[in-house]
C-alpha cells in the first residue's frame, strides 16, 4: 500500500534538519507532526523558510520582525498536538509505516524527502526492520509518463500534511495513466506478439 508523504526540513549542507512531516495512506489514515527539537534559531534566520514554510506552522502570535534588522521572531506553540520531540515522532512514524500493509513510500523530489525521514532514526544502519529504504518519486514518474498535465495547487504548498495529501492526488492520477499506458502497450488479444 502506498504512503504519500512530505517533509519541511533545514539544509546546512552538512545536515538535514526535520522541521515536520505529513503522510497520507491510501487507505485514509494520516498522520502530521512538527519537531520541537529543530534547531529554530538558526530556522529564523533563513529567509526562505520563514517566507514559505514557518507560516504554516502551529505558532504563538505568529512571525514578528526583529528589532534592527535582526532575524524574524516566533514561537512553536507547545500546546499543539502536532508539536512533539523527535523521538516521539520518530515512534509514531514507525508505527503509522509497520501498520501499512507492504508499505511503498511516495514523495515528490524524494531524495531529501528520505534522507529527512531515514534520519529520525539516526543512522542508516538503524532504520527500523519494514521500513523501505527507498522513497519512489513521484517527479520521477512523471517524466517516465511523458510529463502530463499535474493537479494545481491550492495554495497551502509547504505545508507538510498538505503537500503529502497533494502527493497523494498527484500519485492516483500519475497510478491511472501508468496503467492506461500499459494497456496500450500490451498486444490486442487475439494477435501475435
Amino acid at each position: 500500500m502506498r504512503i504519500y508523504y512530505d517533509t519541511e526540513f533545514l539544509d546546512t549542507g552538512t545536515t538535514i534538519e526535520l522541521i515536520s512531516i505529513g503522510l497520507v495512506a491510501d487507505d485514509g489514515r494520516e498522520y502530521y507532526s512538527v519537531n520541537c527539537n529543530a534547531p529554530w534559531q538558526e530556522i529564523a534566520k533563513h529567509d526562505w523558510l520563514v517566507e514559505n514554510v514557518v507560516p504554516h506552522l502551529p505558532l504563538v502570535d505568529g512571525i514578528r520582525r526583529g528589532p534592527f534588522g535582526g532575524p524574524p521572531q516566533f514561537r512553536l506553540d507547545q500546546t499543539n498536538v502536532a508539536v512533539k520531540p523527535q523521538w516521539v515522532i520518530a515512534n509514531e512514524v514507525r508505527e503509522f509505516i509497520l501498520s501499512t500493509p507492504e508499505p511503498e513510500l511516495w514523495a515528490y523530489y524524494a531524495a531529501y524527502d528520505h534522507v529527512a525521514l531515514a534520519q529520525l532514526w539516526g543512522p542508516m544502519v538503524n532504520l527500523p526492520t519494514g521500513v523501505p529504504m527507498f522513497s519512489c518519486d513521484l517527479k520521477q514518474e512523471h517524466v517516465r509518463l511523458g510529463r502530463p498535465p499535474l493537479p494545481s495547487r491550492d495554495g497551502s504548498e509547504h505545508h507538510a500534511l498538505a503537500d503529502a495529501r497533494h502527493n497523494r492526488t498527484m500519485g492516483a492520477l500519475l497510478e491511472l495513466l501508468g496503467h492506461q499506458a500499459v494497456v496500450e502497450l500490451a498486444p490486442a488479444e487475439g494477435s501475435e506478439a
